[in-house]
């Protein structure tokens, strides 16, 4: 059992929970009383991130697929017997190259993930947590979102996209007790940094005005805020842990 903690009885789905924010913000959430389940298509590093996070389920499967996304919120829920939290955090980046020189099926490929994926999971969630009467839903967007970053044209896209989504959701269900929030990011170094050039981590870094990548456990602590019970007046909101480089 999870000790006490503000998750306790609380259960918890985090994507994209294998690596990177995902794992850090599951390895949170479980420490503070959830029972979490790590959503990733990595099998292999499930294996030891369920165990690293104290994880208490796990489901492989690839969230740009709506049949394997609906599969995995029914057995999860089977499992722990209620869903009261999602965090969508999976997502991938894409190359970073001209928008007239972006391959057609790698732009399909990130708004199948980031999007699409990320839309299959809140729908599929959802009937959960209104059945549950209580539900907290938090997307994982990006700065890029707000400001579109030259040569990242189908990650900006995508991540405007989860702003536009969660914006919509939240006021959908503002009369529930289901709060839907999203936050904004600058870029975290992580294991994500592998698919960008060293120019592109370059220019994201000289937007910021603190001048240094964010950490994992500063965007954890915010989103386990808005995954709360104290998070219970913001809904359909965009919250910035952007190093200062938000201007909206």
């Amino acid at each position: 059992m999870p000790p006490n903690g503000r998750f306790a009885q609380r259960h918890a789905i985090v994507t994209g929970g294998a690596a990177g924010i995902g794992h850090e913000i599951a390895k949170r959430l479980a420490a503070e009383g959830a029972f979490v389940s790590l959503w990733d298509r990595d099998a292999a590093a499930l294996t030891t991130a369920v165990e690293a996070a104290g994880a208490a389920h796990h489901a492989v499967l690839d969230i740009s697929d709506a049949e394997q996304v609906a599969a995995a919120a029914e057995a999860t829920a089977a499992a722990f017997g209620k869903l009261d939290i999602l965090v969508a955090s999976a997502g991938i980046t894409g190359p970073n190259t001209t928008l007239w020189e972006y391959p057609v099926r790698e732009w399909q490929r990130v708004i199948d993930v980031n999007l699409n994926g990320l839309f299959y999971c809140n729908r599929a969630v959802v009937p959960h947590l209104l059945r549950n009467g209580y539900g907290r839903i938090v997307n994982i967007a990006s700065i890029a979102g707000k400001e579109g970053n030259p040569n990242a044209s189908a990650y900006s896209a995508s991540k405007a996209g989860v702003i536009g989504l969660t914006k919509s959701l939240g006021k959908e269900l503002a009369k529930t007790d289901i709060r839907v929030n999203c936050v904004t990011p600058a870029a975290v170094r992580t294991a994500i940094f592998d698919q960008m050039s060293q120019e592109h981590i370059d220019y994201m870094l000289s937007r910021i005005p603190i001048g240094r990548f964010g950490e994992i456990t500063e965007v954890a602590s915010l989103v386990c805020w808005l995954a709360s019970p104290e998070c219970s007046f913001s809904t359909g909101a965009v919250f910035d842990v952007s190093g200062g480089r938000a201007t909206y």
